[in-house]
């Protein structure tokens, strides 16, 4: 419509230019405005088709999207804004859209992200979603369906009522402090999701964005790994993916200096959340004294010193009271955060090791306290990349 108007306005314009002309009595006057309006024309139609022709495909894209295998649920952006109650109950908001809680027909709860800024469905946003929608476990966040309706792209994620694990283990508060058995459960539910993305999917998912935030709870405290919008998926054969740097501060592993990356950076990633679990501080924390700011560095000095007990999180007396099984867990995180990646092990043997099937194999003082390199992630604040398809929160 918008574009018919124009047209209607500009040929009014050339009527108005060439009478101008005519009383102006200047044949050449009129020639030249004609000339320039005809041209100003050709300009006009070819974007009116170009827009036409644009949206059309577009349309015959989205409606491409309802015929496809292995997709979740495509949603309208009228019935999200219905379950939303027109987005009003926000559960967050990042660089690339906002979170809303909202109740499918059904009664179910549900999160839905509203992307901003992407533009029409492409290969790669439709990959994406397949993807997503067809991993299915325990301790990996469902993406329940989707939304593609001209350029409004929304997903549909199960609700984690106790939203984010950094909400819980850096908050000083002794009533919201988790206990040692839920802490120790949390860690194994990380620990399963990961070793189904990197072992068991049919192609192998490397996360790339280990952290705290992208670690969400049930009612019961039941952890799900969320959010792989960040993911690189390869072949069963292959070993590494070259990528551009991307990750948060504070988590990524050193081998992202080289940009040459495998599913060990996860690792390395989990090895960081399980000591900022068990110490209940972040890696990187400015509000420390100096000496203290990085925890890995302070884990190499404790652990010299003979003195790892004083690193339990103190504002837990549950923690404190098992604070000897907690020191012994924190070998698996030394065992995860070794510096040469080939050393660390998988997820799926980490998951052993917790379920008592094997166990840890390292020399902390040799393998492990002289490498540590807190610093890495920090180098490069300024080239993290925000996921385009981000979880729930």
């Amino acid at each position: 419509m918008f574009m018919y108007g124009n047209i209607r306005s500009y040929s009014l314009l050339i009527l108005i230019l060439l009478i101008t002309a005519v009383i102006a009595g200047s044949i050449v006057d009129a020639f030249f405005y004609l000339l320039l309006c005809g041209l100003l024309g050709l300009v006009v139609l070819g974007a009116f088709f170009f827009l036409r022709s644009r949206n059309r495909f577009q349309e015959v894209e989205e409606d491409h999207l309802d015929n496809m295998l292995g997709m979740p649920t495509r949603f309208s952006y009228e019935e999200l804004k219905n379950i939303t109650k027109n987005f009003s109950n926000k559960l967050g908001e990042g660089g690339f859209g906002s979170v809303s809680q909202g109740t499918l027909p059904s009664g179910s709860q549900v999160a839905v992200k509203h992307l901003f800024g992407i533009g029409p469905v492409n290969k790669s946003f439709v990959a994406e979603v397949q993807t997503i929608g067809s991993i299915h476990h325990f301790n990996l966040v469902s993406l329940v369906g989707f939304c593609a309706e001209k350029f409004n792209r929304l997903l549909v994620y199960e609700y984690m009522a106790n939203g984010s694990l950094d909400r819980w283990i850096f908050n000083k508060n002794q009533d919201l402090s988790l206990d040692w058995q839920v802490r120790k459960k949390i860690i194994l539910d990380i620990a399963k999701g990961l070793a189904y993305l990197h072992e068991d999917c049919n192609r192998k998912i490397i996360h790339l964005d280990i952290k705290p935030q992208n670690i969400l709870l049930d009612e019961n405290f039941n952890a799900k790994v969320s959010d792989f919008g960040l993911s690189k998926l390869i072949e069963k054969d292959q070993s590494q993916v070259v990528t551009s740097m991307r990750g948060t501060p504070g988590y990524m592993a050193p081998e992202w200096l080289s940009l040459v990356i495998t599913e060990k950076v996860d690792v390395y990633s989990f090895g960081i959340i399980v000591l900022e679990v068990l110490c209940g501080r972040r890696n990187i924390d400015g509000s420390q004294q100096e000496e203290d700011r990085h925890l890995l560095k302070l884990f190499g000095r404790k652990q010299q010193e003979g003195q790892l007990l004083d690193l339990v999180d103190k504002c837990s007396d549950d923690m404190q009271s098992n604070a000897v099984e907690v020191v012994e867990m924190m070998k698996v995180a030394a065992w995860c955060l070794q510096t040469d990646y080939a050393r660390r092990p998988s997820m799926s043997a980490v998951v052993k090791v917790f379920e008592g099937s094997v166990d840890v194999v390292i020399d902390m003082d040799e393998d492990l306290l002289n490498e540590l390199t807190p610093e890495v992630g920090e180098s490069f604040a300024t080239t993290v990349l925000p996921s385009m398809l981000s979880g729930p929160r």
